[in-house]
C-alpha cells in the first residue's frame, strides 16, 4: 500500500532578476512499512521536497499525495503525517516530557482524554518514564530525540519525515533510536529518512533515493544498490605479512599480494590460494562490498 507518492514536483525560486531551480523534477514513492533513506549534499534540493510533501510549500508543478490525499488540497493528508526535524524545533524546552506529549495531541486534533492516554503509553514505550516530570531542557540529546519522535507519533501519523534523527547522539542513544525506527517501521508506517550520516541509512533504508541540483539521479533497493557497485574480488587479511614463498606462489595463481592483504579477482582460485596459505591464522575473509557513502559520492561528484 502507497503511503507517499510525490509526483513530477518543481520548485523555483525568484529574487529580483535572478532565478534559482530549488527543486527541477523530483518523483518518490513510498510503501507502508517501507524505510526510504532520501540523501543529497547541501543545496541539493532535500529541503524543499520535504516542505512540499509536508504541505508546507506549494510546488509550481507536480502533486503529492499522502495516504491518498493531496496535503495542498486536503487538511486532513495532514494529519497522516508526523515529522521530526533536525534540531531543537521540536519540543518546548521548559515543558515536561508528558505536557509536551499532551499539548502536541490535544494541538493535532486529539481529545485531551485520548492526548493522556496516548501520552502514558508512549512515555511507557519509549523509556522515558523516570524522566516525565523533568523539563526537556535538562534531559540528555538522547532522551530528547526519543521524546521528539514520540511526540511526532501521537496522533497515529502513517507517513513519519526523520530529519538527522541521530545526529549529535552518543552509541548508546544512537542504537536506541535505530531501534526505534525499526520498530515503526515494522508497524506498518512509511519512513523518509534524510541523514548525511550515511552509515545510519545504509543500516535502516530499504531503499535509497539520491538528490542533486533539484533531480532525483538513483533510486533503489539498499541491497540492489550496494551489490551493483560490489566488487566480485575476495579479500583475505593475514595476522602478519605473508612469507616470499607463499607469497610467489599465490601471485603466480593471478592474485595480487599487499603485505597482509591478499585481494583474488577470480573465484576459481580462490580454495588453492587458502591451501598455501594453511596454516597461517587469517583475520578476516570475505567478498568486497561497497558501502554508501562511496556510491552516494559517485553520483553527487558526476558533473
Amino acid at each position: 500500500m502507497l503511503i507517499l507518492e510525490a509526483q513530477n514536483l518543481q520548485k523555483t525560486y525568484r529574487s529580483r532578476r535572478q532565478v534559482f531551480t530549488a527543486v527541477a523534477d523530483v518523483s518518490l514513492k513510498l510503501a507502508a512499512g517501507e524505510v526510504l533513506a532520501f540523501l543529497g549534499p547541501n543545496g541539493a534540493g532535500k529541503t524543499t521536497t520535504i516542505k512540499m510533501i509536508a504541505g508546507l510549500i506549494l510546488p509550481d508543478s507536480g502533486w503529492v499525495m499522502v495516504a491518498g490525499r493531496n496535503p495542498h488540497q486536503d487538511v486532513r493528508a495532514l494529519r497522516a503525517i508526523g515529522a521530526v526535524l533536525e534540531g531543537n524545533r521540536n519540543l518546548y524546552w521548559r515543558l515536561t516530557p508528558i505536557e509536551n506529549l499532551e499539548y502536541f495531541g490535544v494541538l493535532r486534533g486529539l481529545s485531551r482524554r485520548v492526548a493522556q492516554q496516548h501520552s502514558r503509553d508512549l512515555i511507557e514505550r519509549f523509556e522515558l518514564g523516570d524522566k516525565r516530570q523533568t523539563l526537556v531542557q535538562n534531559l540528555s540529546r538522547g532522551m530528547q530525540q526519543k521524546l521528539a519522535i514520540a511526540v511526532a507519533l501521537m496522533h497515529d501519523p502513517q507517513l513519519l519525515l526523520l530529519d538527522e534523527p541521530t545526529l549529535g547522539l552518543d552509541v548508546e542513544a544512537t542504537e536506541s533510536v535505530k531501534r526505534l525506527i525499526r520498530e515503526i517501521a515494522a508497524e506498518g508506517r512509511a519512513i523518509l529518512l534524510t541523514t548525511h550520516q550515511l552509515d545510519i541509512a545504509e543500516e535502516l533504508s530499504n531503499r535509497v533515493a539520491v538528490i542533486n541540483q533539484g533531480e532525483i539521479v538513483v533510486e533503489e533497493p539498499t541491497a540492489e544498490l550496494i551489490r551493483q557497485f560490489s566488487d566480485s574480488a575476495y579479500l583475505i587479511q593475514l595476522e602478519q605479512p605473508l612469507d616470499t614463498l607463499r607469497a610467489s606462489k599465490i601471485t603466480a595463481l593471478g592474485a595480487t599480494v599487499e603485505l597482509q592483504q591478499i585481494t583474488i579477482r577470480d573465484p576459481e582460485i580462490l580454495y588453492s590460494a587458502l591451501e598455501i596459505l594453511r596454516p597461517l591464522p587469517i583475520v578476516t575473509m570475505g567478498r568486497q562490498q561497497a558501502n554508501l557513502t562511496d556510491i552516494f559520492l559517485s553520483f553527487v561528484r558526476k558533473p
